[in-house]
């Protein structure tokens, strides 16, 4: 039986930190683990920009609360739910997630917490492990499953590397010169048609 691990921002909802980025007019929150690799380096300088600029968690908050789904997850969701197992494995903050989960009915999601002041500052994060995303294939694995497992970032990699399957979904042109090895998938269609090789086969 196969499990599926997916990330969840870039795949199933835009990315938080790019709508944050265009609401608040801070262009260097724009960068993602599509740009670059090394979380902790991402996160630091997000968290220096936030002290900076003085935006508190609210200020983000507000802006996750009006970001969507995007178009045909709801639809692709549903669709593997029907056949199988699926958990949304993801960088993002349990903060951040709520509004994002209701909308999506609420898949099983694995992520990480923000350590917040009294003043909704977001002061410091905490991961749940490190390199989190392979240790859930790896635990899911231990169990006797196959994993099947999606993603479209650096983050994603050790991931998909370490699942049976592992897919690039919508990448950025510099992951796939990077993970020539990986298959890629560019909509939701190409990943359905892909998934059902090994899901309904």
């Amino acid at each position: 039986m196969y499990v599926i691990c997916s990330d969840l921002e870039g795949v199933f909802v835009p990315e938080v930190w790019i709508n944050v980025a265009e609401i608040t007019g801070i262009p260097e929150l724009r960068l993602t683990t599509r740009d670059i690799s090394d979380y902790d380096v991402l996160m630091r300088g997000r968290l220096k920009i936030l002290a900076e600029k003085g935006l508190k968690l609210k200020d983000i908050q507000d802006v996750i609360a009006n970001i969507k789904p995007m178009e045909g997850a709801m639809e692709m969701l549903a669709w593997l739910k029907e056949i199988t197992q699926v958990i949304i494995v993801s960088d993002t903050f349990s903060q951040f997630a709520e509004p994002l989960m209701k909308q999506l009915n609420r898949p099983t999601l694995f992520c990480h917490n923000l350590v917040v002041d009294e003043n909704d500052n977001i002061i410091d994060y905490r991961l749940r492990q490190k390199d989190p995303k392979k240790k859930v294939v790896e635990a899911l694995q231990s169990l006797k499953y196959d994993v099947i497992a999606f993603g479209d970032s650096y983050n994603d990699v050790t991931m998909l590397k370490q699942a049976d399957v592992g897919i690039l979904f919508k990448p950025p042109q510099n992951v796939i010169d990077d993970y020539p090895s990986l298959q890629v998938t560019n909509n939701y269609t190409e990943l359905r048609t892909l998934l059902e090789q090994y899901l309904t086969g």
